[in-house]
């Protein structure tokens, strides 16, 4: 071996008449200038150097190349361009072998398709999941994958965002060897000598024809019909096609234009601005005060208080991240359909061919159903999922207390109730902490962890770790009523009724959200999630609610008839039949215009903006007094709870990330236009007003935390 270049974050070495060209830029060997340019040198430096016959592209670390650097999109391009360094691998005269291991995704993969062959090892993990930032595979990707895979594959893989494993990924064309071992340079010279013992020739991925253009460009009609439906709203999918068009119809270098034309496109949509939020948000929220100052506690098994849905998915969450669990119910029959709902997740992924019975019975094997407390002596983490009552949870932390070992962590799983009551049963409040899971808990990503008062800063650290494990997304709260997603919530449903009262109705007024891009308007979430739920909390606040504050009393009024939405065939929709899809319900226009009438108000006309503009502000503004109050840590915390607990839709970057790209002055000065109809309902939130004050948004907070 020659003498690596130090100081670089490309090294090259010589292994006889192979040089290997080694990709050093932790953690991931993203493709920033750095790496770009000395790809570049690396390639020039093999075409210089008559001693070298092939090149061997390696990613140090855990990874091949996992993709472009995110934090240098938007920013002035620093020469030279991805595409200018797949050019210059693919030109060279001398064969390249790319080496995949771990992460050859995005940018990463482009450049191995640009290399003239690939080689695998088993962990390796192939993609182009641009899709998932609002962008397309912008350095050739639309262009060698349909020349490799074949254009229906190489399209459904672009949209998808998905990855493939190194034997899917070579029987779909992309890889043309696998190695055994672990050592990704030994397995590359090994395939490189190969090659050149066998005097192996350059192949240029772009030379390669397409198979059966017409039937392609078929494939890709039916492709757009179906995207255009399942990605509504979305703006790159649609591109994507567009691209892998050209490649079919065009020569290749004119193919390229067509896709660097449109990744620009791309590049300056506000959707993409808003994925990219999500996605660095998504990983901002784990960066907690507790969990720098503390390590979390040991775990190794999980005991779940109730067998009710709840429960139950929270049950199979743990028992899918590979953890013993303990279910306690309070009687036989009540643990008999405890086991029951946990079993029938299972069942159900049986009979869609995703998980044999042998490795449904090994997760079983890992749950224990129990009638007593005395039976969680020796657990580590404890979560209590039963009845939303304040007492009855008191009652069962106080029999956690009692058998729980010292230092177990005790979790409620609440979505409303003051955890600081909840702690204050017990001996030991610095163990009790809030997991407010969202419904169904084995496949809605949410987590909320709702920090208590006297909770010590590693249980924290734990809930976080927990999550990690569970594979959620964790947002630390504050306790108040509703912490930061159901609080919010409370006001924008408001905000929904009042319009609703006065002059739209409740099919418009979710037409108008889904058009939005939510999966679901207001109306259709209460009947999904049955309205008995929020009649329950209704009624509990009736004693505390502002004499002086509007109350509309529509939903009263369809509880009252025991429509209580999808699980009674009857909510603010009709559900014939037990129809998964609502029909609108005239009897519930009639229960609207007489309640109208009743509250004396007369209705008027709204479009779908008019429809959005308050449901916006009331979420935006109570976002903002959620952070003002120290319930979320920073507005990203609110964007992250909205994208991934109430279907907020992504693209947007969440309603924080929303207001910033609308502008905080347009929003307050709506909030102030409303205020002048219900100045007590639309109060503006103080931290909205000194942003403006200030010329500041949200996102100069997230920075500043």
């Amino acid at each position: 071996m020659g003498a690596a270049i130090p100081d670089s974050v490309v090294t090259t070495a010589r292994a006889g008449a192979v040089l290997v060209v080694t990709v050093d830029n932790p953690p991931v060997n993203a493709l920033g200038v750095a790496v770009r340019q000395g790809l570049a040198a690396a390639m020039a430096a093999a075409q210089a150097d008559a001693s070298v016959a092939a090149v061997l592209l390696v990613g140090a670390g855990k990874a091949f190349i996992a993709g472009a650097d995110i934090r240098e999109f938007g920013k002035p391009a620093m020469p030279p361009s991805l595409p200018e360094v797949c050019r210059s691998i693919e030109d060279s005269p001398k064969p390249v072998v790319a080496v995949l291991h771990g992460a050859a995704l995005g940018g990463g993969l482009e450049v191995a398709m640009s290399a003239h062959y690939r080689v695998a090892l088993p962990a390796a993990k192939l993609g182009l999941p641009e899709v998932t930032l609002g962008l397309l595979p912008g350095s050739g990707g639309t262009q060698r994958a349909p020349r490799l895979m074949g254009v229906k594959a190489a399209t459904e893989l672009m949209l998808s965002g998905k990855h493939l494993g190194a034997k899917a990924a070579q029987q779909a064309g992309l890889v043309d060897r696998l190695a055994e071992g672990a050592d990704p340079v030994a397995a590359g010279l090994a395939y490189a000598n190969e090659l050149l013992a066998q005097n192996a020739p350059v192949r240029r991925t772009r030379d390669i024809a397409i198979a059966d253009p017409a039937a392609a460009l078929a494939d890709l009609e039916l492709l757009k019909a179906e995207t255009a439906k399942k990605t509504r709203g979305l703006f790159s999918p649609l591109k994507i096609i567009e691209c892998v068009q050209a490649a079919v119809q065009l020569p290749f270098d004119e193919g390229m234009a067509r896709e660097r034309a449109l990744f620009v496109e791309c590049l300056d949509s506000p959707q993409r601005a808003g994925l990219v939020h999500a996605f660095f948000a998504e990983r901002e929220v784990a960066k907690v005060p507790e969990a720098k100052a503390a390590a979390p506690r040991a775990f190794a098994s999980i005991a779940v208080i109730g067998g009710g849905t709840m429960g139950a998915g929270i049950t199979v969450s743990a028992l899918d991240a590979g953890y013993p669990v303990t279910m306690v119910e309070r009687d036989a029959a009540s643990i008999a359909r405890g086991r029951a709902n946990v079993e029938k997740v299972y069942t159900g992924l049986v009979a869609k061919g995703r998980m044999t019975e042998e490795a449904k019975a090994a997760v079983l094997a890992r749950y224990t159903g129990s009638t007593s407390y005395d039976d969680l002596k020796d657990v580590d983490l404890v979560i209590e999922a039963v009845f939303e009552d304040l007492e009855v949870k008191k009652a069962v932390f106080q029999e956690l207390d009692r058998v729980c070992k010292p230092g177990a962590v005790l979790a409620t799983n609440t979505s409303y109730l003051d955890i600081d009551a909840i702690a204050a049963a017990t001996s030991r409040p610095q163990d009790v902490i809030g997991l407010h899971f969202f419904s169904p808990a084995n496949i809605m990503k949410l987590l909320e962890i709702v920090v208590p008062a006297k909770v010590s800063a590693d249980v924290v650290a734990t809930a976080f770790e927990l999550a990690k494990k569970l594979k959620k997304v964790p947002v630390r709260a504050g306790v108040c009523d509703g912490f930061i997603g159901n609080r919010i919530l409370a006001v924008y449903k408001q905000a929904a009724d009042y319009l609703m009262e006065d002059g739209a109705s409740p099919y418009e007024i979710d037409e108008a959200v889904r058009g939005f891009g939510f999966a679901m308007g207001p109306f259709q979430v209460t009947d999904l999630a049955g309205g008995d739920i929020g009649w329950a909390t209704r009624k509990r606040r009736a004693a505390t609610r502002d004499p002086k504050a509007r109350y509309v009393q529509v939903a009263d009024r369809i509880c009252e008839r025991g429509w209580f939405g999808q699980k009674t065939q009857r909510g603010f929709y009709l559900y014939p039949q037990g129809a998964r899809v609502g029909q609108p319900d005239p009897e519930v226009l009639a229960i609207v215009d007489a309640e109208r009438q009743r509250a004396g108000v007369v209705p008027r006309p709204f479009t779908a903006d008019d429809i959005m503009r308050r449901y916006m502000a009331a979420m935006v503004n109570e976002g903002a007094n959620v952070v003002h109050e120290g319930i979320a840590l920073r507005p990203l915390d609110v964007d992250v709870t909205f994208i991934s607990g109430y279907g907020f839709p992504r693209f947007r970057g969440g309603p924080m990330k929303w207001a910033d790209t609308v502008g905080l002055p347009k929003v307050l000065a709506d909030i102030e236009e409303f205020a002048k109809e219900d100045a007590l309902f639309w109060k503006p939130s103080p931290l909205l007003v000194k942003l403006v004050q200030e010329g500041r948004n949200f996102d100069s907070l997230n920075r500043a935390a």
